[in-house]
């Protein structure tokens, strides 16, 4: 009970210094279209990035580590790439000034070329050399003749006219050095996500070790007396807790250093102890459950008394009860207690959230689709919905989707049947069969 005392007073005391300032949230307040109690999906998403800025700690990796984390710093190119001129193909290394496009060229062979071991003779006029692909190029050579069209016979190889005719420039089939990365080019910008294509492109410029931002650490917890982790029996009214292995794989997913801090009993000094102790350890809160008005529902209590918090609702379904704010220097995020909900909030709204606290330059816009609705949807104005559904490509390669099945929030089975969102607008009312929709593909989101 001390230890708890001491870190509530020693979170007091940091709530203090670095709460939200307060003339930032009456403007947000102010605006046109501000609705704490339902703001709209756009809407939230605009508040919520004003708050964000990225980490600023930084360490180094060996290149092998950094898959997955992002540049903290600009890569600047200490080579040129490719290092040399060389042939980008098998073929016969010749004089562009050499081939007559009239009529057909022997040429005599005076040697080959491979990769990593060049040859290092002098080539003449009416010579070539024999090169491989990604070999140095002579430097009399200034040009690549595919080996397919040439006939060789000993040391002889002949051109024919119709193939001379097909070689449009010098320099055919050659690649100049420094033709994809000039020395001291930026290669990356600072806010790059690394991944294998990076690291190969690291790797050619012969990086070992780089500067990336230090992992995100997001500290989460669901809320409920009815909730327990898997090993537990269940007794009458209970159920297991699925929320918090749904966020441990989508945090994972974006490399965050997660702290799973179990279920929390829904009282207020339980919840008061979990708040100052994740405030204190991570740089974002979240919690599934306790954000809705029942009578067991303590967070926002608790949120009013230690932070502060922008919104509760949202005008979507699922997810209507979602609260954003800070606590202490940490962001906040209440999801839903349902598990679709919390999975539809955290992909419209906690993801992209986390991408720029990572300090992630890129980060793709949310892109919709049009595919044809092959079962009705019945939908009230007012609000956007985000239904399960199973999109599949037509004979005709148009797209097709199908719901998947009963929509309630807690029905997690229809999150697992399903490839995307059906996105509908908030002026949207019933949609019929055969009516063009919006998806959102997960395997541009998940």
């Amino acid at each position: 009970m001390a230890a708890a005392l001491n870190l509530r007073r020693r979170y007091s005391l940091t709530l203090i210094s670095t709460q939200m300032n307060p003339a930032s949230l009456r403007d947000i307040s102010c605006a046109d279209d501000y609705d704490p109690n339902s703001m709209s999906v756009e809407k939230a998403r605009e508040v919520i990035h004003r708050y964000l800025q990225p980490v600023q700690a930084t360490e180094r990796v060996a290149i092998r580590a950094a898959l997955g984390r992002v540049l903290a710093n600009d890569i600047i190119s200490p080579i040129d790439v490719p290092g040399h001129r060389n042939s980008a193909m098998d073929g016969y290394a010749v004089c562009y000034a050499d081939l007559s496009p009239s009529d057909g060229v022997t040429f005599t062979i005076t040697g080959t070329a491979f990769a990593g071991k060049p040859y290092v003779g002098a080539m003449g006029a009416g010579q070539c050399v024999r090169i491989m692909t990604g070999a140095v190029m002579p430097p009399e050579a200034d040009t690549c003749v595919m080996q397919e069209v040439v006939t060789r016979d000993g040391d002889r190889a002949t051109i024919p006219a119709a193939q001379i005719a097909k070689i449009k420039f010098k320099g055919q089939n050659t690649r100049d050095r420094g033709e994809d990365i000039k020395e001291g080019a930026v290669v990356f910008k600072k806010g790059r996500l690394i991944r294998a294509a990076e690291l190969g492109l690291l790797a050619s410029l012969g990086v070992n070790e780089l500067s990336v931002y230090r992992k995100l650490r997001v500290a989460f917890f669901s809320t409920g007396d009815e909730l327990k982790s898997i090993g537990q029996p269940l007794g009458l009214g209970e159920i297991y807790d699925s929320n918090r292995y749904t966020l441990f794989g989508m945090l994972q997913k974006l490399g965050c250093d997660v702290m799973d801090m179990g279920v929390v009993l829904d009282d207020p000094h339980s919840l008061e102890v979990a708040f100052a102790t994740a405030s204190n350890a991570a740089d974002v809160v979240m919690t599934s459950g306790g954000v809705s008005v029942g009578e067991a529902d303590f967070i926002k209590v608790m949120l009013d008394k230690m932070g502060e918090v922008l919104f509760w609702k949202i005008a979507m379904k699922p997810g209507r009860p979602l609260a954003y704010g800070k606590i202490g220097k940490a962001h906040f995020f209440g999801l839903p207690g349902n598990p679709v909900s919390v999975m539809v909030t955290f992909y419209q709204f906690v993801q992209d959230a986390l991408k720029i606290l990572q300090g992630r330059s890129e980060i793709a816009p949310q892109v919709l689709f049009k595919a044809k609705l092959l079962t009705p949807i019945k939908k009230a104005p007012g609000r956007t919905e985000f239904q399960r559904g199973t999109v599949t490509q037509a004979a005709d390669g148009t797209l097709e989707v199908a719901i998947t099945g009963d929509q309630g929030s807690g029905i997690l089975t229809s999150m697992a049947a399903a490839n995307c969102f059906v996105v509908l607008p908030t002026a949207m009312g019933n949609c019929d069969a055969g009516a063009l929709v919006d998806i959102q593909l997960f395997d541009g989101i998940i």
